[in-house]
């Protein structure tokens, strides 16, 4: 099977996010940073409250209101700043065998990706597995890493997507 596809940043930027959001890693650190900041928060107010003369009120509404507008708006905040990075990432360095034209081949022992720069192989032993969303096809080869491929560039879906699923050693 032969498949031609071009990868875009946005493409890279899709699968950083869904790697964050999916992943253990990304999920515990949202969770730390989103509830862990207004606890800080409202120690800070409470610390204040013991070592100064301000009233407890208005501190404690302050900083009470601000703890929980950070529990809000901060999955959102999350998010940007990884798109961020990783558009900055992508902007700053040379990325040709990641962003650009790709050619996938996949036989009975394993897939080789080529690129204007270079090839990329790996045996279906070293495919960890294949995660489907609304866009894409993820080939995990790591916990970390994954050929991308959006679902726009392949003719058939559920024929790439069995082909693949046959082929994954478990």
């Amino acid at each position: 099977m032969e498949i031609h596809y071009e990868l875009t940043e946005q493409d890279v930027v899709a699968f950083n996010l869904y790697h964050v959001k999916n992943s253990k890693v990304g999920k515990n650190s949202l969770q730390w940073q989103r509830y862990i900041s207004p606890l800080i928060f409202l120690l800070f107010a409470y610390f204040l409250s013991i070592f100064t003369d301000m009233a407890k009120g208005p501190l404690f509404a302050t900083f009470g209101l601000t703890a929980i507008l950070w529990v809000i708006f901060y999955p959102k905040y999350f998010y940007f700043h990884i798109t961020r990075q990783v558009s900055k990432m992508l902007r700053g360095g040379k990325n040709e065998g990641l962003v650009g034209e790709h050619s996938m081949k996949m036989n009975k022992t394993g897939i080789a990706d080529q690129t204007a720069v270079g090839e990329t192989k790996v045996q279906w032993a070293g495919v960890k597995q294949l995660i489907e969303d609304a866009d894409y096809f993820y080939i995990y080869t790591s916990t970390v890493s994954a050929y991308i491929i959006p679902k726009r560039d392949v003719y058939s879906v559920e024929g790439l997507k069995s082909y693949i699923q046959q082929r994954i050693i478990t």
